[in-house]
């Protein structure tokens, strides 16, 4: 038996690590492991930033993958709470009669919602802001490079 309000919680707490997965899908399900990639691709950034400052490249560009793995996730849990309960018996618990109570929403599942609706919008939006912020830096500092470099030409003749 698979509870919804368990579902979503652990969406939310641990669904980077895809361990959602293992609770609705099995140990075996192979999404479950590749959602782990891009929160360590992600992980891997921040460390990356840590240890060598904002300025690295590579870290501007791996830092991301981490939050759309948590706005993944949370669009995931957002799901599963908005589920109709009959849709969810059939999915995860098909032994179960479709009106069963581990697919209904109770307030803890609908706070899960919730949490997920502000935790996916607020990681995603600062995400996208890192990213462009990052990339516009570096626009501005090749343009300034080649700006400086070409006023630095003497004409011949």
């Amino acid at each position: 038996m698979r509870n919804k309000t368990i579902a979503v919680w652990l969406t939310l707490v641990a669904g980077p690590l895809g361990l959602h997965r293992l609770y609705t899908a099995g140990r075996f399900d192979r999404l479950s492991w590749t959602l782990l990639l891009p929160t360590l691709v992600g992980g891997y950034g921040v460390m990356r930033a840590r240890e060598l400052g904002l300025d690295d490249h590579l870290s501007w560009l791996l830092i991301p993958w981490i939050g759309l793995s948590v706005a993944v996730t949370s669009l995931t849990a957002i799901m599963y709470g908005l589920m109709e309960s009959e849709k969810w018996n059939t999915r995860f618990n098909p032994g179960l009669e479709t009106t069963d109570p581990a697919g209904q929403s109770g307030w803890l599942t609908v706070a899960g919602v919730i949490v997920a609706l502000l935790l996916g919008a607020t990681v995603l939006l600062s995400s996208i802001a890192f990213s462009f912020q990052r990339y516009f830096e570096y626009q501005a500092e090749d343009a300034g490079k080649t700006a400086s470099s070409a006023s630095f030409r003497i004409p011949a003749g």
